[in-house]
């Protein structure tokens, strides 16, 4: 896991690289490296892996909500952490779906809180499913996969690189896919909550409107219940 540090102060980002590495250690966790900036400009021009992200917002040059904003453009899985004293962007921040809003001085417990969350997030964005067709198996992690659709006999596997048809059922999905990440909400049609452009009662928009699912109405609230508690996990 590659975790980028960017804020202007020094004491900053060795403190918050400190605690970072405690974290990893208490948890056994493994294959951590972090990366520090001192510049919007610096971290947009980094071409590594960026997995999490933590950002201030007040830099000389460009400021957080900007490179924030790039960042998701470039890898809309991106974990965002903004890290600052003024809490009057936090709006700004959530409009392009920063992960955490963390204050400074940076609380010890309340991070290592919300990194089991990022992480617990990660994963589930780097898991791999294999799609088995006629003509072979082709690996995708869950993140790529839009919805599942069954048409007829058939059960297409949308993905944002190609379609494919699967020779399992809709039931194999079901219990196969994490259920916090994949809702079915229709008995055609499975939908995962990272690709949902919006949704009324009877349609469910996906992937910037390219693909559309149906949504039966008795499962309208759970699901307006479960986007909702969705959408809340990776702010």
């Amino acid at each position: 896991m590659r975790i980028l540090i960017c804020d202007d102060d020094p004491l900053i980002t060795e403190n918050l690289s400190k605690l970072l590495i405690d974290y990893f250690k208490k948890n056994n966790l493994k294959n951590l490296e972090i990366e520090t900036f001192y510049s919007g400009e610096s971290l947009l021009s980094d071409t590594g892996d960026k997995d999490i992200v933590f950002l201030d917002i007040e830099m000389p040059g460009l400021n957080g909500i900007y490179v924030g904003k790039e960042l998701k453009k470039q890898n809309e899985s991106v974990i965002i952490f903004i890290v600052t004293s003024y809490i009057e962007y936090l709006d700004d921040a959530m409009r392009f779906h920063v992960f955490r809003y963390l204050s400074k001085p940076i609380d010890k417990q309340r991070l290592y809180r919300n990194m089991k969350d990022a992480i617990s997030l990660y994963t589930s964005f780097t898991k791999k499913l294999p799609i088995e067709t006629k003509n072979g198996v082709h690996s995708v992690y869950s993140i790529e996969l839009i919805s599942i659709e069954a048409i007829g006999r058939k059960i297409i596997v949308h993905t944002t690189a190609a379609d494919y048809e699967s020779i399992h059922s809709m039931k194999y999905w079901i219990d196969m896919l994490p259920s916090q990440t994949f809702f079915q909400s229709h008995r055609s049609f499975i939908v995962n909550m990272f690709h949902i452009t919006s949704f009324d009662h009877e349609l469910i928009y996906l992937y910037n409107n390219q693909l559309t699912a149906y949504l039966t109405r008795r499962k309208y609230s759970s699901f307006k219940d479960t986007y909702l508690l969705y959408l809340e996990s990776t702010r």
